[in-house]
């Protein structure tokens, strides 16, 4: 959000809604290091690959994902649940390091 000053959000509750989830949507916020984040379509074929680095934010929706960290690094991880545990994901061999293609 972007709100000017004095600008109120009245106090609230959130109302218990049933809620139907197809997939999961994750958002990763990096709290320290720097992650490679590599693109795949929904038929595992690879697209691209990012670098997030420390404060970087990043919403996962759609597609297959893998990481590497390129140093130690401290991510916090904000998904919707409740969580399937192996369920909740399919994994599938990725692409090698020297393959990965950054975009700026």
């Amino acid at each position: 959000m972007n709100r000017p000053s004095g600008y109120v959000i009245p106090p609230h509750v959130h109302n218990p809604v049933a809620r139907e989830v197809q997939y999961t949507k994750e958002v990763l916020f990096i709290r320290s290091g720097r992650v490679r984040v590599d693109f795949y379509d929904d038929d595992h074929t690879y697209l691209e690959s990012r670098v997030l680095e420390t404060g970087d934010v990043i919403l996962l929706a759609y597609g297959g994902l893998g990481f590497e960290m390129l140093e130690p690094t401290e991510m916090i991880e904000v998904k919707q649940g409740p969580y399937a545990g192996d369920n909740d994901k399919t994994r599938f061999e990725g692409i090698s390091a020297d393959q990965a293609v950054i975009k700026p």
